[in-house]
Parts: structure tokens; sequence; C-alpha cells
């Protein structure tokens, strides 16, 4: 039987519980409007029960209070709390809610009822409901953090659910939620959400570990005691207002660490942290965290890898907090966070937090902030429209979620590859990346990622990292792990090249002397000396410039004669353009200046068209040219005809790329073609040998397509050659 009067004291303890944590809600109005909604509330829920038994109007009063007191929200989310089930589950309708609270209110409610209807739990990839949940921050970034309370809630109440929605549940929670709230900066949120996920789904594996962690806390306690005492000291001898405490790491993230790196619960060193917050005004926050930093390092050593620097950066989503790694007496690495109070608030509230730290109220700072969205959504310019994506998709960060293919999120920087996401899976992943699958479509190394999609990494043992992939990849873990490979490369191949190159100076009956090199470096024009055992091994210096030069009795004394100064590429063209007429434009087929287009570079004989541009005339473009599409349906007002009117024996350059079986002499075969065969001039050649397969790319000056066609076909009867293509650039 049901104990009515047992109910209403029990709600009215809830109800003063709820307004002693809602410390945002100072003012009687405040507190006039939540008693208004929770009176509301409990008569929309009046008859309605939990699977526990007990009110259902408990769960929107408990929302309401994670609301208040661990999100640290005001006036308003702790309404739409109260309420957040009453236009789904009862007959209150949004225009009750406009009527009774406000637009803002029935905005915000609008949200979570919409939520609850875009979600598509058989979806087969939970990316897209993500999508659509960061979609409805367009109205209110508070439908999110009432949203997340609200799962929260009824994460802690889920014992009562059958097994079979337990584990539905619990899986969407580590999935869904807790990635979310990981974005949004709610770390005390996103720590608890996946505990007790894990707590459903793997039981046994989250009651040994919460076993082990009870058993250690004695040992812990004594040990953070005995670490803190020095420090404790001496900041107060400093005059420091602090708190000192230690930090246990979560179940889950102990959970993980076993599953990922393979370690039993006893070899995790950073099982706790010992954090130290300072109260220190904003102007002395930076110095503050800094000198704790020196006096932590008086007492113990610090691991000059693991210190992260978070207060002078701080991270995409508002992280502040600097962290380092010492060595404690007992021979045990122990991580020390230091941080303000501010920085702590952040740390553990995320957004939340921020709020609180701006000028104004939360209600100002949320209209200007969705003013800010309605603006850049009524400006026409598609880059607006681009912004806004961005802007909702990444939750005010410079960061991307991206997920693997089984669906665990990764952090990336905005603009990071498909190869920043390799190297952060593994270096080794990274290192051996041929290809990726975005979203199940196959793409290049150099795809943009964007928040949302699915990521899966192609590899060959036989691929290995090149100079240009440093053109797309944006992290610093990508970047280093690169330079250090092709450094290594390098390392290899100049060291193989000084023994071929002693043997050419010995040939040209040049000493190996200091001179010597001097007057070689200028003539091949390299850095180091280094660079051009480099340059020497890989087959790229011009061999045969030592004619220029005058050697006796084994010393390079000059050059036989200057060279007249080498004519940039750029400006032969030119010079063509005007002199030699080879192409007509326009119409009429008048004559007009033009440059030809890098990103697909034409030559005499390719089809072609031209595109006025505003600042640099009219530029030739190849309508297969990738950027054709785009440029022939966005400007076609802007696109003229052009066509080549006849071959002049002018230069152009154009790309050939060459793979095949490598065979010894086969750069010199090829090399001999070019340059002896066919008078080509070559501008750059470069070719990529692993496990006996080769790749070269060589850039050369032909006169036409036909011209390029004869070459193609030459290089193809070379012993070893199985393909030759085209490349534009």
């Amino acid at each position: 039987m049901i104990d009515l009067e047992a109910e209403n004291k029990e709600l009215g303890r809830r109800y003063r519980a709820l307004l002693r944590v809602s410390k945002a809600a100072n003012s009687k109005e405040d507190k006039a409007r939540i008693r208004k909604a929770f009176d509301v509330a409990i008569e929309a829920h009046k008859d309605m029960r939990r699977k526990s038994g007990e009110p259902y109007v408990y769960h929107p009063i408990e929302v309401a209070r994670i609301v208040a007191e661990e999100i640290g929200l005001g006036t308003t989310s702790i309404v739409c709390a109260l309420l957040h089930d009453t236009v789904e589950d009862t007959d209150i309708t949004l225009d009750d809610v406009e009527r009774l609270f406000g637009k803002k209110e029935r905005t915000i409610i609008d949200g979570l009822t919409k939520i609850s209807e875009v979600i598509d739990y058989s979806a087969s990839m939970q990316a897209e409901n993500f999508r659509k949940i960061l979609l409805t921050l367009s109205d209110d970034v508070r439908v999110i953090l009432i949203k997340l309370a609200d799962r929260l809630h009824n994460m802690r109440t889920l014992d009562a659910m059958r097994r079979d929605k337990q584990l539905k549940i619990a899986s969407e929670t580590v999935f869904l939620y807790a990635p979310l709230a990981h974005r949004l900066g709610l770390y005390a949120l996103k720590t608890e959400l996946e505990d007790l996920s894990l707590k459903y789904t793997d039981p046994e594996v989250y009651n040994e570990i919460t076993t082990k962690l009870k058993k250690s806390q004695a040992v812990r306690t004594r040990f953070v005691n005995q670490f803190s005492s020095p420090i404790k000291s001496e900041l107060e001898r400093q005059g420091f207002d602090f708190n000192i405490k230690a930090r246990t790491k979560s179940v889950y993230s102990i959970y993980h660490k076993i599953k990922t790196k393979h370690v039993t619960f006893e070899e995790i060193y950073d099982v706790f942290a010992i954090r130290i917050i300072l109260d220190a005004p904003p102007e002395r926050e930076k110095a503050a965290c800094w000198n704790t930093y020196s006096v932590v390092t008086d007492f113990y050593q610090p691991n000059p890898d693991r210190l992260r620097d978070w207060v002078s950066t701080p991270k995409g989503n508002g992280y502040e907090s600097l962290h380092t790694t010492v060595m404690s007496p007992g021979g045990k690495w122990v991580e020390v966070q230091i941080r303000s109070k501010r920085m702590d608030d952040i740390a553990e509230k995320g957004y939340a937090a921020h709020w609180k730290y701006k000028e104004g109220s939360e209600e100002s700072n949320f209209d200007n902030w969705i003013n800010k969205i309605r603006e850049l959504l009524e400006n026409p310019d598609s880059n607006a429209v681009d912004f806004i994506d961005d802007f909702k998709l990444n939750l005010f960060s410079e960061e991307i979620f991206v997920f693997t293919p089984n669906g665990e999120i990764r952090n990336l920087p905005k603009g990071a590859s498909a190869l920043d996401f390799a190297f952060e899976i593994h270096t080794e992943v990274g290192s051996h990346c041929i290809g990726a699958k975005v979203n199940h479509k196959l793409v290049p190394l150099s795809t943009e990622l964007t928040s949302g999609d699915q990521v899966e990494i192609i590899t060959s043992k036989k691929q290995k990292p090149n100079e240009s992939w440093l053109d797309y990849v944006k992290t610093g873990k990508a970047r280093s792990r690169i330079k250090s490979a092709l450094r290594e490369d390098k390392r290899k191949l100049a060291k193989d090249g000084k023994i071929a190159f002693l043997k050419w100076l010995k040939k040209h009956k040049i000493n190996n002397s200091e001179e010597n090199v001097k007057r070689l470096l200028t003539l091949f024009s390299s850095p180091s000396p280094f660079e051009l055992l480099y340059q020497f091994e890989i087959g790229k210096l011009k061999l045969s410039k030592i004619k220029e030069l005058q050697v006796e009795g084994g010393v390079i004394i000059g050059k036989t004669n200057e060279p007249k100064p080498k004519e940039d590429f750029s400006e032969v063209v030119r010079k063509t353009n005007v002199k030699e007429e080879s192409l007509v434009i326009g119409e009429n087929m008048d004559h007009f200046e033009y440059t030809l287009s890098l990103c697909c570079n034409p030559i005499p004989g390719d089809e072609v068209f031209g595109f006025i541009t505003i600042k640099e005339g009219i530029k030739i473009h190849k309508t297969n040219c990738p950027n054709a599409v785009q440029l022939m349906s966005n400007y076609a007002y802007r696109i003229v005809k052009a066509r080549w009117t006849s071959q002049q024996k002018i230069a152009f350059l154009a790309g050939l790329k060459i793979t095949g079986i490598d065979e010894v002499g086969l750069v010199n075969n090829v090399t001999k073609v070019i340059s002896n065969e066919l008078n080509v001039n070559m501008r750059s050649i470069s070719f990529d040998s692993n496990d006996g397969v080769f790749e070269g790319t060589v850039m050369a000056f032909v006169h036409d397509t036909k011209h390029l066609k004869q070459l193609n076909d030459k290089l193809k009867q070379i012993d070893g050659v199985i393909s030759v293509n085209r490349i534009d650039s």
C-alpha cells in the first residue's frame, strides 16, 4: 500500500534540498518560478510511477538537482529540468509551457522533446544520432546539458530495469552520452556515466576493480599524506591559500588501460593523481601555478617528457591545468595536477562553469550566443553556413570528433586529415598507411575529416612516410613521426651515397677536400655536404654540370665559363603567351595574355577552357581539371572558350608517374631516354623504392601532348617499367 503522507514529506524534503543547491537562484522571483515548476511537475506526473515503484516526479526533481548542483546551471535550466518530461508524457503542451513560464522555456523543452524523437537506436551507426543531437544546439545548448543530467539520473537508478534494458541503456550511454559530456568539458559527469555503464555491461570486471580500489585505499591515503607533507609545508610558508587532494582514476579508465595496454591492475602506476587547487585572483593564477610547480619539483624529480602546460594554452574545450609527473622517494611515478579554483570548476563542470566566470548573467550569455547563430544563419554567404555547422559540431572548440570502425571516439584538431587519424591510432598504423575509408568510401590520405566521420585505415607493409605527407598533416604527433622517419631514411641514403660519391670524384680526378666540396655545393646548389650526398644517391644532381668546372691536380680552380642565368619557367610561359600566340581565347578566338593553372598544368594538345579570375586575369584549365566541375557550375558566366592553334617549340612543364620492378641501373635508363634520346629537359626526378617495387615522378619540359605521348611510349619500353601515367602537378 502506498503511504501518501510519507511521499508528500519526501517531496517537501527534496524541494528544500533542490533550493539549497540552486545557488544561482537568489531572488524571490527565481524561487517563485522554481516553486511554480515544481507544483506543475507534481500535478502533471501525479498518477505516474517509476519501475522501482516510487513516484515518477522524483525523477524530474533529481534531474533538476543535478542541473543545479553538479552542472551549476541557473533558474531557467532548473525549471526546464523539472518540466522536461511533461510535454512528452502528460497532457501539458508547449503552449502551456510558454504561457506559464515563457518562450525560452518553451524552446528548451521543445528541444528536449525533439531529442527523444530524433534518436533512432536501431541505426547501425551511432555517429548519425550524435550528429542529430548536436544539431539541436541551434536552439539552446542547455537542451544538451539537461539531457545529460536526465541520462545520469537514469543510469543511477538502472537497477530497477530488466537486464536487456540495462545493457541497451548502458551501451548507449558509453557510446553516445559519455563522449558528449567529455566534449562539453563535463568531466565529473563523463566519468560517472562511464563507470555506471561498465557496472552494467561488465559487472564482474567492475566489481573486481572496485574491490581492489577499496582494498588499496588505506595504502594510497598514507602515501598521499607522506608525499604531500613537504609540499604542503613549503606552500604554507610561502603564504599560499590552497587545498591538496588525491584524485583516484575512475573504474572505467582503469578498465580501459588494462584492456588497451594489456597490463594488470597492479602495473598501473597512475591509479591516482595529486591535485593542488590554489585560491588565487585571476591575474595571479598563472604565476601561482608555476610557483607551485617549482615547489613540487624542488622536492621531487620531474619527468621532462610528462609536463603538460594547459595553463598557457588551454585545451579547445577550455580545460586549464598544469600536469607534471614526478618520482616519489619509493620509486613510484606520481602525477601532480596544479590549477586554480576557477580552473578546477571549469575542469569539473566545463561550459557550465565558463558562464559563471563571464560577465553578465547566464541568460544574457545564452542570448548573445543564439543571436550570433541567427546572424550567421541569415547571412546568405555559404561560408557562414559552413561556419555555423562547425560552430555546432565542434561545440565552441577547434576540435573535431571522429569515430573508429569499432565506434570509439577520437578527438583531433579541426582540419586534420585521414593521415592524422592514422597516426592518432598508432605510429605504426600511420607509417604504413596507404589509404582510408571515410564513412565506408575510399578516400586519399590527404582527405580532411569532419566531425562525426567514421574512419577505417588501410595499411601496407611496403608503405613508408614520404615528404609530401607533411603538407596535409595537422597534428604535432603525426608531423614529428613523419619527420623522424624521413630523417632516418635520408641518413641511410646519404650513407650509401657517400661511397658512390667518392668513386664519382675519383673518376673525375677530383680530390675529396673541404675546398672542393664547398665548390661542389655551390655548383649543385646544395645547402650541406649531407644534402649533397643524399641528392647524389637519389639521382637528383645534374652530374653533367661537372663539365663547367676547371680541375688541375685534383683541385677545382673555377668554372670554364659562366652559364647564362636560368630563366624561370613561369617567365618562359609568360613570354611565350605574348610572342608565340599558341593559344586563342574567347568567341572570336583572339589572343589574350593568360596564365596556365597550376592545379592541372595544361599543355598544347589538351582540351582546355579559360576562367576569368578577379585578380589574375585569364587562367587556363584542362576540361578534366579537378576544379572544372565546380568552376563551370558555380561561375559559368566567367568561363571562356580556349584552344591551341599551333604547336610552337616551347617548353611546357608536365609530370609523369612511373611504377615498376626495381632493377639495377633503372634510374639511369630512364634519364637516358628523357635527356639523350628525346632531348627533353628535366626539372626534377625522384624515385622511391620499397621491397623491390619502385615509384618515380619525373617533371619534364615538353612541347605538346604528342611530344608527351612519345616520351610516355619510350619510357614504357624500358625493362622493369610497368606503367607510365601523366600527373597534373
